[in-house]
This record gives structure tokens, C-alpha cells and sequence, in this order.
């Protein structure tokens, strides 16, 4: 379905499409109305998965399943690692340590592999975008002839059909997804390895059924692949999970109930950063020189002690619009901390170089000595020092070119700092030994307030300024 509608029960409410067609977002408000049938198994969040904390979730299987060959997994991923192996579903064998594995090698490349039945699938392709979510589908069905109609591996609703290592299961081989007395691991190999680092959204595994990306996504009328409400069945090991339980992350949305075991993971990793609404996280690909920070929970949190500059740069830019975000530091002994932005155009030429922000003649920064800073000079003395856990939030109006800070919700500089025109910005900052909590609307701290933008998006300590917005898909699309 070109427009991006989801096919629905033709009852209640009225459809301003065609019959039995409704857009998501009718849906979505006939839900809060209240006049929607009944809840739709879709989902606003996802989880946060952090590599260094061994976050993951596992049950094990009580129930005779539907097949242990045909089978469907189903899952939104974005990636906040591009270096190591990430592993986001395995289905294990307890008894004779066979297991059906689906998860990222560090190149990129999607991979398939199953100890039982001989299967080892390596996809061609990469997928090294640490600011895009990845749809992927995985169908199962080894009663199929043709070896090739086994597996079928889709990303984005394209499906994958180039590998580098082509094996395929055997005729009639069993996958442990599905089998009663195995094990279901989300973000974590059997031997507690290949830790998943980065987010996940809508995790489905249909049990029994060898189904098409069509069932779980559809291209909306800009051709972008989205997600829509599965409708089927579940079979009798299959799941959904949506992570819309704060207090119980691994809980079954469908009628199953086969709850996951959540292991280090809290209310804090839940997020509303999720395929229809991608937010804004630090991008680990701009490395180089000085500027190599260590990133942790889904890129958010940056970690510098080793008494070096490091800086970092937003995964999104922006030319037009107004846009806020906040951090909270934690200042180590001899410390420096910058929060603020860079242009694009600066951090491109300068790869190797020591690009910090407030250096350029177009970038500006606020720094806990209490300085506006632009150009590698202070053009404002007159701001308020600040230190660990003040919250520094960052206005900039890049319509009227204006930039703005904040110290605890107090401006800094009446009336902000005249910024250049017509200049593409990375939002970001950098520090000397500083940790730094960067929060685009995604944070991995409590905040106390949870404030929202204008468009209900995000979660900050401080209400943004009126008109301004937090940085995801949903507000780029309609002011960026």
C-alpha cells in the first residue's frame, strides 16, 4: 500500500481513505479518543541497549511449538556500534548446543547461522548507518525444495539475496526459535557474547509461519520504509515485544504472554527514539585526530578521563529551524566542558585536525568557565559558570540566527548571540576531561520534569523555549 495505510477492522471509526484502509495516524488518534475497537499491537518505544552494562532479555520455551522449521522473526534495529559484532535474536538448543543465530558482524553484514542444519548467510551488503533504524525480516520454512526458498533474509523490505557465504540450511532442519525447552535471546549470544549495543523496536517472532516484510512494514508515500500494526497470529512460542511497560520491559504484547527475562535493563532504556520518529544521538563515524570519544548508552553519553580534547558531533544537521537540546556533564579534576555547535562545512575540512567547537568563525559553544565562545575567543564573558550535573540547555534559532544557552532553564545572554547565515550546523560539544550526557529528547538519565517540545516530543528537564524543537525525523520533516 503506497500511502502508507494500514489495512484495519471496518467498524469504527470512520476512514478518510479508502474502505478497510487507515492511516497510522488516524489510528493512533482514535486510540487516545478512545474510539478505536480495541489497542493496536504497535508500538512508540524502544530500548536502549547498552554493550557495557550486558543488557539483553531470554526465556525459555514451556510450550510444544507450532514448527520447529517454518518461522518468521521480525525486528527494528539501530545500530549504535559499526565495529563490533552485534547479536539482536538467537534461538538455542539447551540440550545438544545447537542454535539459530541473527545478528550484525562488525563490517556490517547481516548474518544468518545455524550450528544445526549447516546454514551460514553473509550478506553482501552493509549496513554501517549508525543514525538509521533497520528493518529485518528473517522467514524460515526448511520444508522448502529449493534451498534458497529456506531462508529468506529481507532489510528495509528489500530482500537480501547477494551473500559473500551462501550456505543454506538443509531440507527439513530444525530452527530453535521455536522448540519447546530452547531458548529465545534478544541482544546476546548463547555463551553471553556478541552483546547487542544500540536500540530495538517492535520485536516479533511468529511462530509457524514463513511470512513476507509486507506483514510488518510498508513503503509510506515518500517511499521510505515504515512500520505498520502486525494483524496475524503468533503461533504458539511467537512474541511482540513493544517495551511499552516501563516496570516490566520483557512483557508479550500478544495474546501469548511468553514474557521475557530482563537482564540490566531499567526504566531509563526505555526511549521514544522508534522508526516512525528517529531522534538525533552522537555519531560515531566522526572520528579522526583528537575527536575520538568513548560513546555508551545508544550513543548519548560520551566518556573522556584521558586528560585529551575530544569532541563529537551530532548523527543529524540543520540548516533552518529552531532546535534545543540539553547535557549534563561530570567534571573530572582539571576539566573543560563546551556544549554548542559546529558547521559542517568546518568539521568536513578539518578530518585530522583538532576541530573544537567555538574555534571557527561560525562555531559557538558555552563552556563551564562561563564563556560564550566563537572564533577561539570569548565573545561573552558574562554567562554563569556551571559544573557537574548544572543541566546546559542550547537554543539555536537558525531562521532569525540567533544562539541562546541556558544554565539551569536561567538564559545566559540576553537577547543570544548572532550566529552566521545560511550555514549547516552538527549540534554537539566537546570536553577536556568531562563525561557529557548529551540529550536530543532521548536521555539516559531521569529527568525530573520531563518536559516535552511543542510537538509532545522528547523528554527534558527543562521545557524548550516556545517554538523550539527537539532534534528527530518527525520535527526535520515539518521545520527542518
Amino acid at each position: 500500500m503506497a500511502n502508507g495505510g494500514i489495512i484495519g477492522t471496518v467498524n469504527n471509526p470512520t476512514s478518510s481513505t479508502a474502505t478497510g484502509v487507515w492511516q497510522q495516524e488516524e489510528q493512533y488518534e482514535a486510540v487516545r479518543d478512545g474510539t478505536w475497537p480495541s489497542r493496536p499491537l504497535f508500538t512508540t518505544k524502544s530500548l536502549r541497549f547498552n554493550r557495557g552494562s550486558s543488557d539483553f532479555l531470554r526465556r525459555t520455551m514451556s510450550t510444544a511449538g507450532t514448527s520447529d522449521k517454518i518461522g518468521t522473526y521480525s525486528g527494528w534495529v539501530k545500530r549504535s556500534t559499526v565495529s563490533l559484532d552485534g547479536m539482536f535474536f538467537e534461538g538455542k538448543d539447551l540440550a545438544a548446543n545447537n542454535y539459530t543465530q541473527i545478528y550484525f558482524q562488525a563490517t556490517g553484514a547481516l548474518t544468518i547461522y545455524g550450528s544445526g542444519g549447516g546454514m551460514d548467510l553473509v550478506t553482501t551488503a552493509l549496513f554501517r548507518d549508525p543514525s538509521a533504524w533497520y528493518h529485518v525480516v528473517v522467514a524460515f520454512d526448511t520444508t522448502q525444495g529449493t534451498a534458497s526458498n529456506r531462508v529468506k533474509v529481507y532489510v528495509n523490505g528489500v530482500q537480501q539475496t547477494s551473500f559473500s557465504t551462501g550456505t543454506y540450511l538443509s531440507q527439513n532442519a530444525t530452527i530453535y526459535f521455536g522448540v519447546n525447552g530452547d531458548q529465545q535471546g534478544i541482544g546476546i549470544r548463547e555463551d553471553g557474547a556478541l552483546l547487542w549495543n544500540g536500540y530495538m523496536s517492535e520485536i516479533i517472532y511468529v511462530d509457524g509461519q514463513a511470512l513476507a516484510p509486507t506483514s510488518f512494514g510498508v513503503a509510506n508515500s515518500s517511499g521510505f520504509w515504515t512500520p505498520i500494526i502486525y494483524a496475524g497470529t503468533y503461533g504458539n512460542n511467537g512474541f511482540n515485544l513493544q517495551f511499552e511497560n516501563a516496570a516490566a520491559l520483557g512483557t508479550d504484547s500478544s495474546p501469548n504472554g511468553n514474557t521475557f527475562t530482563v537482564s540490566n535493563l531499567t526504566s531509563l532504556d526505555q526511549t521514544t527514539d522508534y522508526p516512525k520518529n528517529n531522534f538525533c544521538t552522537i555519531n560515531p563515524l566522526t572520528n579522526g585526530g583528537q575527536r575520538n570519544p568513548t560513546l555508551s548508552e545508544g550513543n548519548v553519553f560520551l566518556t573522556n578521563t584521558s586528560g585529551a580534547w575530544m569532541n563529537c558531533m551530532s548523527s543529524f544537521a540543520a540548516s533552518k529551524g529552531k532546535w534545543y537540546f540539553e547535557i549534563k556533564p561530570t567534571l573530572h579534576g582539571t576539566s573543560y566542558c563546551h556544549a554548542g555547535i559546529f558547521p559542517v562545512d568546518d568539521w568536513q575540512n578539518e578530518v585530522s585536525g583538532y576541530p573544537n567547537y567555538g574555534g571557527t568563525a561560525n562555531s559557538w559553544s558555552y563552556d563551564n568557565a562561563g564563556n560564550i565562545v566563537n572564533n577561539d575567543g570569548n565573545a561573552n564573558t558574562s554567562p554563569a559558570t556551571y559544573t557537574t550535573n548544572d543541566i546546559i540547555g542550547i537554543a539555536v534559532d537558525l531562521d532569525g540566527n540567533k544562539f541562546y544557552a541556558y544554565k539551569n532553564n536561567a538564559l545566559q545572554v540576553s537577547g543570544g548571540s548572532a550566529i552566521g547565515a545560511n550555514i549547516e550546523y552538527y549540534f554537539g560539544g566537546m570536553g577536556y576531561n568531562t563525561s557529557i550526557a548529551f540529550n536530543f529528547g532521548n536521555p539516559s538519565y531521569a529527568n525530573t520534569s520531563n518536559e516535552a517540545d511543542g510537538n509532545g516530543y522528547g523528554s527534558f528537564e527543562y521545557a524548550p523555549p516556545s517554538g523550539y524543537y527537539s532534534l528527530n525525523t518527525a520535527n526535520l520533516a515539518e521545520f527542518g
